[in-house]
């Protein structure tokens, strides 16, 4: 082949530079000696390695006779007769032989023979030579390399300066899921789309660069021979070198740990469960409130656990009937709350809050309720959706959201059935699994103990109000010289209704008596007790008897009750005296406000609760004159707990410091400003003004 044609093909080859190699290859670790003998057998040709190898110089060695010069005695015929058959044409000779070295020792070398033919027909033999013992050094290592390689579990990879693929093994073909033929000449991001070319090329390049390894990077991603399930692995990449420093590429080597990274993630999404457990826990049965309980339940479960939740308890529950559904009936639901992780019109499709709804037996929540099991949808069809729904145009509503996957899960306390966790997701790509089903049950075990607290509470609440209320006075007749306004207002804990009373008793002689008592305790128990004592009350009023002589028998009475202890204000306005007789028993006292003055605090002798026994009650005359007015309270009013009692006393006068209004306003104005819709205490609250 002349000069152009060689261009021509570096030309082909894509313009192919010719660069010298520098020292420290793997001819140059062999030091490969060249020999060429002329058919009498004298060297005719004599390389540096051979030189290097066997120690004569090309002055000693040419022209020489091979054999007398390189061959010991004993050795020379069978030297003779293995160059007569090299260069009578019968193939090439190669095997290893003692070759004597110019300082009279011997070295075995692995020789390779063969015949070379001039263009003038002469022949000659060439005879190619090493150490022996640094070519089995050389072949023990790559054997050992290459056997390394092969038989690897971990994947091994070699890319050229350019990132494409040079050699990949076996292991490796395994963890891509691609044959070798498909990786080489490809980058990465040609050969394995499935994972994040940028970073692992990146990674590459900055190895080439610097030199320093980039070890144990995670990569996740989906391979062709696994494409449904996500797999993880462990990269590190190395720059190689040959022995002169000369960059080759990069060596990658990969180790699928998809196992540990399921693991790792199974074990966060645990982590993760119990946080949210544990959030629970602190979030969900904050209050006795029913409905906010729910909302609580709701927040939790959005977003963590579905896109949109709902929660509905079973009307029978919230009336106090029993809640058994009937295997194959309907079920009455009242919705109490609705949580969305973001705007959508789903959330149309629910059941507003407060409205019950009938959902029929094929109806997947009535099913959870009949069954107290969990029932998931994974993967929510057109059919699904007509037993999710309430009516079509819900169902379609939730299909224009995409809702994709669902879950209902049953309410359950004491063993009781009380309602259900609806669960949507739509945006959320991932189904609900048995995973979720298990976290949204412990979620609802938890809440729906404190949902059935807050329904006994609400009812507890109900019945105590409604009992208070039934004991508390009608609108009194028109007053003679009076003119009277009054509130109550229930504890915001349904445990605490029930222990504050007032009372407005008109009696002979145009006389009238002003009641206010507070009986210690809250619930039904005080509720009654507080009857007991009002009832007691008006029939000593009826007696025309002192404000002691009162209260030392309402004393009387409470000590034969139950454990009981109350405190009262009994005040007896006499228009004709125009004074007002007041006694207290451990009550707070009364504001008097006067026309042109500040409003005051009586200073009363406070005396014992009553129910303590034996105490003496004294009375006061206070005067009152025409506008004048008297505010009787319980200490509901005025107690906090992050405030002490002179503090909220002098708040309660500043509010009713100026100008005179109209009681009812006076009332409101007053429970507004004072108190808080979760307070802990009733109040009863009483004004009476003198009629001009």
């Amino acid at each position: 082949m002349g000069a152009d044609g060689f261009q021509s093909d570096l030309g082909h080859a894509g313009r192919a530079e010719l660069e010298p190699s520098p020292p420290g290859g793997l001819l140059d670790v062999l030091g490969v000696a060249a020999i060429v003998l002329d058919a009498e057998g004298r060297i005719v040709f004599w390389s540096p390695e051979a030189q290097a190898l066997l120690g004569y110089s090309a002055p000693e060695a040419l022209g020489r006779f091979a054999a007398q010069l390189l061959v010991a005695e004993e050795h020379v015929d069978l030297v003779l007769r293995l160059f007569a058959q090299v260069m009578e044409g019968e193939g090439s000779w190669a095997g290893v032989f003692p070759v004597r070295h110019k300082d009279g020792g011997t070295r075995l070398l692995e020789f390779r023979n063969m015949r070379l033919l001039d263009d003038r027909g002469d022949l000659y033999a060439l005879g190619l030579a090493t150490d022996q013992a640094t070519l089995r050094r050389v072949e023990r290592d790559l054997a050992l390399s290459v056997r390394l390689v092969d038989q690897s579990p971990i994947g091994l990879a070699v890319m050229d300066p350019e990132l494409r693929y040079v050699m990949v093994n076996p292991a490796l073909e395994r963890i891509n899921g691609l044959p070798a033929g498909e990786h080489l000449g490809r980058t990465v991001r040609e050969a394995l789309p499935f994972l994040d070319a940028d970073t692992v090329e990146s990674g590459m390049r900055q190895v080439l660069a610097t030199g320093i390894p980039l070890l144990d990077q995670y990569t996740v991603g989906r391979t062709r021979a696994d494409p449904d399930s996500e797999h993880a692995w462990s990269v590190s990449f190395y720059r190689l070198e040959d022995p002169g420093g000369t960059v080759l590429g990069v060596a990658t080597s990969a180790v699928d740990v998809t196992d540990r990274h399921r693991a790792a993630l199974e074990a966060d999404r645990a982590r993760h469960r119990l946080a949210l457990v544990a959030d629970a826990s602190v979030r969900i049965g904050t209050t006795l409130d029913l409905e906010q309980t729910c909302r609580e339940l709701a927040d939790i479960a959005v977003p963590e656990l579905a896109d949109m939740a709902a929660v509905d308890v079973l009307d029978s529950a919230l009336t106090g009937q029993p809640t058994t559904v009937p295997a194959n009936g309907p079920a009455l639901f009242r919705a109490l709350a609705v949580a969305v992780a973001y705007p959508t019109e789903a959330a149309a499709a629910t059941d507003p809050p407060g409205e019950v709804a009938r959902y029929d037996a094929d109806r997947l929540v009535t099913r959870a309720v009949n069954t107290s099991r969990p029932v998931m949808v994974p993967h929510v069809g057109e059919a699904d959706l007509s037993r999710i729904a309430r009516d079509p145009r819900a169902a379609a509503l939730l299909a224009r959201a995409g809702v994709h996957s669902y879950l209902a899960v049953p309410l359950i306390a004491r063993g009781e059935v009380i309602g259900a966790l609806d669960l949507v997701r739509a945006r959320n790509p991932q189904p609900f699994t048995e995973d979720d089903a298990t976290l949204a049950g412990e979620l609802a075990a938890r809440a729906a103990v404190c949902i059935d607290n807050a329904r006994w509470y609400q009812q507890q609440r109900d019945t105590a109000l409604t009992l208070q209320r039934s004991l508390l006075p009608d609108p009194p007749p028109r007053l003679f010289g009076l003119e009277v306004a009054s509130r109550y207002q229930p504890a915001g804990a349904a445990g605490e209704v029930g222990g504050d009373w007032y009372d407005i008793l008109p009696l002979p002689d145009h006389k009238t008596a002003l009641v206010v008592g507070d009986v210690m305790g809250s619930g039904i128990k005080a509720a009654t007790t507080m009857g007991r004592l009002r009832t007691a009350t008006q029939t000593l009023a009826g007696l025309d008897l002192e404000p002691t002589q009162v209260l030392r028998n309402l004393d009387r009475i409470t000590a034969g009750l139950d454990p009981c202890f109350a405190t009262c204000t009994y005040a007896l306005y006499d228009p004709h005296s125009a004074q007002c007789r007041i006694s207290t028993a451990g009550h707070l006292p009364p504001v008097r406000m006067r026309t042109g003055r500040a409003p005051e605090l009586l200073d009363l002798p406070t005396g014992a609760p009553l129910g303590v026994g034996g105490v003496p009650f004294r009375t006061t005359a206070v005067d009152l004159g025409p506008g004048d007015q008297l505010v009787l309270y319980t200490d509901g009013l005025v107690e906090t707990r992050d405030q002490d009692i002179d503090t909220r006393l002098d708040a309660l006068i500043t509010l009713l410091d100026g100008p005179h209004r109209e009681l009812e306003y006076t009332c409101d104005h007053l429970l507004a400003a004072l108190r808080h819709p979760d307070d802990h205490d009733d109040v009863a609250l009483l004004i009476a003004r003198v009629r001009r």
